[in-house]
C-alpha cells in the first residue's frame, strides 16, 4: 500500500495541472446538477406547500350572478366546496402603481381555498373597508398592511390589513387580475360570482369541470381555472432553468467523463515501461488497476465535496432568482438526500469511465513487448507523397497524416473534443435566443410594447387620437380579451380580438398565413395542442352564451398564457355583437422609443382614465439564464482543455518514433515541432467543424422543443451569428496550437540516445 501511495504521489506531483482541471471540471459540474435540483424543487415545491396548506380547490369556476352554484356540491367526485363568492372587478391603486383585481367577497375565513396569511392579519368585521392582497399583487402595487388602496374614478379607498399567499393562478399584469379578499359588505354591486371545488380525485378534473358545466349551462360560466394551470404558471421559467442546468450538467458530466477516460488511455500510453517496472517489482494488474482508480476518483471526490460544500454554504447568496431557490431548496424534506446523491453519482460515473482505462492498465505485460518496425502513422497515402513533390510545405503534409492516418484513435480523439465544443455551440444558442427576445421582439411574438386599458370615461376614438398623438407611438391597435370554453368545455382559452381588416394586428406567424377573412383566426401552440387541431382546422367555442366557429389559418409564436390564445379581428367579434367596444389598446412603439417614458406620458394624459402596462417579456425572468450560461461555457472550456492536454500528449508520444527517420530526411527541429502543432491544430479543427455542424442543428430542436412544450410554439430558436462561431473556433484552434508548440518543441530537441531510448 505504501508503494501504491508513493507511485500516486510522484504521479500527482508530474501531472499538478491535468490534477487541478480535474477537480475544477468535476466542482463545476456537480455545482450545476446541485442547482438544477434546486431549481426543479423551487419551481414545483412552493406552490405544492400553499396549495396543501390553503386546502386548495383543485377547480375555481366564474360564474354570473344568477348560476345556481348549489347543485355543484352534490357532483360525483366533488369532496367540498368553497363559496360562492360574490366578485367585482376593479381597478385599484397605490403609489402610482395601478393593478386590476377581482374583489372577492369572502364572510370569513373558507376551509378550502383557506389563504395562508404572510403578513397582517385576515379580515376584521370591525373594518368594513378593509381587504387581503394577494402576495404577488401586493409587491407589483408595492403595498404593505396598513396602506391604503383608492379605485380610480371613485372616491372609495380601502385600507390593506394583509397579504395571503394563494395558490390560484398568479397575477399577471394586463392578462390576469389579481387577487384581493374582502368581506361582503365591500363588494355592494358585485358582477359575478366563484365557486371553488376540491375533489376526491384531482385526475377526474377535465370530467369534473365538463359536468359543472352541463349542469350550470355554458352561457352561466365565464371562467375556468384549474390546478393544472396553476401549477403550471407557478412553475415558470424555473422550471425551465431547472432544466437547462440539468441537460447541460448531464452533458458536462459525460464530456468529462470521456475526458478522463481518454488521459488515462493516454497516460497508459506513456507509462508502458513504468507499468511494467510495477508488474515485475511485484504488483498484480488489481494493484494497477487501484494506483488509477483511486487517484482519478479522489480527484473527483474533492471537486464533488467543494461543490456540495460550496453549494449548502454560499448557494442562498446567489443574487436573483438562483439563491431564492437554493435557500427554499434547503429547507425542503428532500434537500440532505438530494445534497449526497448527486456528488455521489457524479463521482461514481467518472469512476466507471475510469475503471474502463485503468482496466487496460492492468494488462500491460510486465516484460514490454518489441514496438512494430513500421511507423505509427503507417504509409504515406499517394496524395500526401504527390503534395509533397508539388513543394507543399512538410509540416502541413505531414500533420495532416499524423493527425487522421490513425483512423480509430484520431476519431475518438476528435469526437471527445467534440462533445464539450458541440454543447458550447447549444450554451451560445440558448444565450442568442434570449436576447433575440430584447432584439427582436417582433420576430418572437412581442410586435407591442405597451399594452392599454381603459375605462369608460372617453370615447373609443377619443382614447385612440390621445394614444396616436403621442410622439413615441407608430400604432395603435383596439381590441378585446375574453374568455372562451373550448369545445370539450373543459378548460377555458383566451380569445382576442385585435386590430381591423383595415389595420390589422401583426402577429408574429410561424405557419400559414394572416387572419384576413371575417371568420379567421391564428392560434398559438398551447391552443393547439389543448384541441388537437392544426392549421387549417374549424373550432368551435363558447363565449358566454354565443357559439363561434373560426377557422385557424395560422399558427402564432404567444409568449402568453402558455400560448392558450385565438387571435381574431376586433371586426370578426363585432359581426356577432356590433356593440363591442375595445377594451384594450396594444401600442407599437417608433424605432428608439423609451416604453416606461411613454407610458408615463400616457398615464398623465389619460387623466385617471387609462391604465397602461409594458408587454412582459418572457426573457425578463431568464436574466439568471445569462449567468448560468456563462458558467456552464466555463467548466466546458475546462473540459475541453483537458481533452486538448491529452490529445497534445497521445500526439508528442507517437510522434518521438518518427524523430529519427524525420532528422534523416533533413528535417530541423522547427520543421518537425511545426509538424506536431499542425497535427493538434488540425484535430482541433475537426473537431470544431464537427460541433458548429451537429450543435447548430441540435440547439434549434432543443429550444423549437421546449418552446412547443411551454406554449410558445417553434419558430423562436436563433443560432449564434458567425461574428461568434468564428472567433470561437479561431480561438480554440490557435489555443491547440499555441499549448502544443511547447512540447512538440522539447521532443523535436531530444537528445540522440533519449530518442533512441524511447524508440526501443
Amino acid at each position: 500500500m505504501r508503494a501504491t501511495l508513493r507511485w500516486a504521489h510522484s504521479d500527482l506531483r508530474t501531472h499538478r495541472g491535468e490534477a487541478l482541471f480535474l477537480v475544477l471540471a468535476t466542482a463545476g459540474i456537480v455545482a450545476s446538477l446541485l442547482l438544477a435540483t434546486a431549481l426543479f424543487g423551487y419551481a414545483t415545491n412552493p406552490w405544492q406547500r400553499v396549495f396543501t396548506q390553503s386546502h386548495g380547490a383543485h377547480v375555481w369556476l366564474h360564474t354570473d350572478k344568477a348560476a345556481d352554484t348549489g347543485k355543484l356540491a352534490g357532483l360525483d367526485g366533488v369532496d367540498t366546496v368553497a363559496g360562492p363568492y360574490p366578485t367585482a372587478a376593479v381597478t385599484v391603486s397605490s403609489r402610482g402603481s395601478r393593478a386590476s383585481v377581482e374583489l372577492r367577497g369572502t364572510p370569513e375565513r373558507p376551509s378550502v381555498g383557506r389563504p395562508p396569511i404572510v403578513s397582517g392579519n385576515w379580515l376584521d368585521p370591525s373594518a368594513p373597508n378593509g381587504v387581503v392582497l394577494e402576495s404577488r399583487l401586493a409587491r407589483a402595487l408595492l403595498a404593505e398592511p396598513g396602506d391604503t388602496l383608492t379605485v380610480p374614478g371613485t372616491a372609495r379607498e380601502l385600507t390593506v390589513v394583509g397579504l395571503a399567499d394563494s395558490a390560484e393562478p398568479r397575477y399577471r399584469p394586463g392578462e390576469q387580475p389579481g387577487l384581493v379578499w374582502a368581506l361582503p359588505s365591500a363588494v355592494p354591486d358585485p358582477g359575478g360570482q366563484v365557486i371553488g371545488l376540491r375533489l376526491t380525485d384531482p385526475g377526474d378534473t377535465s370530467y369534473i369541470v365538463q359536468r359543472a358545466v352541463t349542469v350550470l349551462g355554458s352561457g352561466a360560466i365565464g371562467e375556468v381555472s384549474t390546478w393544472q394551470q396553476a401549477r403550471a404558471e407557478a412553475q415558470g421559467d424555473n422550471r425551465l432553468l431547472g432544466q437547462v442546468l440539468g441537460l447541460f450538467g448531464l452533458g458536462a458530466l459525460v464530456a468529462a467523463g470521456l475526458a478522463v477516460h481518454g488521459a488515462i488511455g493516454t497516460r497508459i500510453g506513456g507509462h508502458l515501461r513504468d507499468l511494467s517496472v510495477l508488474k515485475a517489482i511485484g504488483f498484480t494488474p488489481g494493484q494497477v488497476v487501484r494506483i488509477f482508480l483511486l487517484q482519478h476518483l479522489a480527484y473527483a471526490l474533492l471537486g464533488a465535496l467543494a461543490a456540495a460544500g460550496l453549494a449548502e454554504a454560499l448557494g442562498s447568496r446567489i443574487p436573483g432568482r438562483l439563491g431564492d431557490a437554493v435557500g427554499v431548496w434547503q429547507g425542503l424534506p428532500g434537500h440532505t438526500v438530494a445534497l449526497i446523491v448527486v456528488p455521489v453519482g457524479a463521482v461514481l460515473f467518472i469512476g466507471a469511465t475510469t475503471g474502463l482505462a485503468a482496466w487496460r492498465a492492468g494488462r500491460v505485460p510486465p516484460v514490454p513487448l518489441p514496438r512494430p518496425a513500421a511507423t505509427s502513422g503507417g504509409r504515406l497515402s499517394g496524395v500526401a507523397r504527390r503534395a509533397l513533390g508539388m513543394r507543399i510545405p512538410p509540416a502541413l503534409v505531414l500533420g495532416w497524416h499524423t493527425a487522421f492516418t490513425r483512423r480509430p484513435r484520431s476519431l475518438a480523439t476528435v469526437a471527445r473534443l467534440t462533445l464539450p465544443l458541440l454543447l458550447i455551440v447549444v450554451a451560445m444558442s440558448a444565450w442568442t435566443t434570449i436576447d433575440r427576445f430584447h432584439s427582436e421582439p417582433e420576430r418572437v411574438g412581442l410586435p407591442t410594447a405597451l399594452s392599454v386599458r381603459a375605462d369608460a370615461g372617453r370615447s373609443e376614438q377619443q382614447i385612440r387620437s390621445l394614444l396616436e398623438r403621442d410622439p413615441g407611438v407608430a400604432a395603435a391597435y383596439p381590441g378585446v380579451e375574453t374568455a372562451a370554453l373550448g369545445p370539450s368545455q373543459t378548460a377555458t382559452i383566451a380569445l382576442r380580438g385585435l386590430g381591423t381588416h383595415r389595420d390589422p394586428y401583426p402577429h408574429t406567424l410561424a405557419e400559414g398565413r394572416p387572419a384576413r377573412g371575417s371568420d379567421e383566426a391564428v392560434a398559438g401552440q398551447g391552443l393547439l395542442d389543448l384541441l388537437d387541431a392544426r392549421v387549417g382546422d374549424w373550432v368551435r367555442m363558447t363565449v358566454g352564451d354565443q357559439p363561434l366557429i373560426l377557422h385557424i389559418v395560422g399558427r402564432s409564436i404567444e409568449p402568453e398564457n402558455a400560448g392558450r390564445v385565438i387571435s381574431t379581428s376586433l371586426d370578426t367579434l363585432r359581426e356577432t355583437d356590433p356593440g363591442l367596444r375595445p377594451t384594450l389598446y396594444e401600442l407599437r412603439l417608433d424605432p428608439g422609443a423609451d416604453p416606461r417614458e411613454v407610458a408615463d406620458r400616457l398615464t398623465a394624459a389619460g387623466g385617471g382614465h387609462l391604465d397602461v402596462h409594458t408587454v412582459a417579456n418572457p426573457a425578463d425572468g431568464l436574466s439568471p439564464l445569462r449567468a448560468v450560461v456563462a458558467g456552464l461555457i466555463a467548466v466546458l472550456a475546462l473540459i475541453g482543455l483537458i481533452e486538448l492536454l491529452t490529445a497534445i500528449g497521445g500526439t508528442v508520444r507517437e510522434s518521438e518514433r518518427d524523430l529519427l527517420a524525420l532528422k534523416a530526411i533533413g528535417l530541423s527541429p522547427r520543421q518537425i515541432t511545426a509538424i506536431t502543432v499542425t497535427a493538434t491544430g488540425l484535430t482541433a479543427l475537426a473537431a470544431v467543424l464537427a460541433a458548429t455542424a451537429l450543435g447548430l442543428p441540435l440547439a434549434h430542436w432543443l429550444i423549437d422543443a421546449q418552446s412547443r412544450s411551454s406554449g410558445i410554439g417553434a419558430g423562436i430558436a436563433q443560432g449564434p451569428s458567425a461574428v461568434l462561431v468564428v472567433p470561437l473556433g479561431a480561438a480554440a484552434v490557435l489555443c491547440a496550437a499555441a499549448l502544443a508548440a511547447v512540447p512538440a518543441a522539447r521532443a523535436a530537441r531530444r537528445r540522440l540516445a533519449d530518442t533512441l531510448s524511447a524508440v526501443a
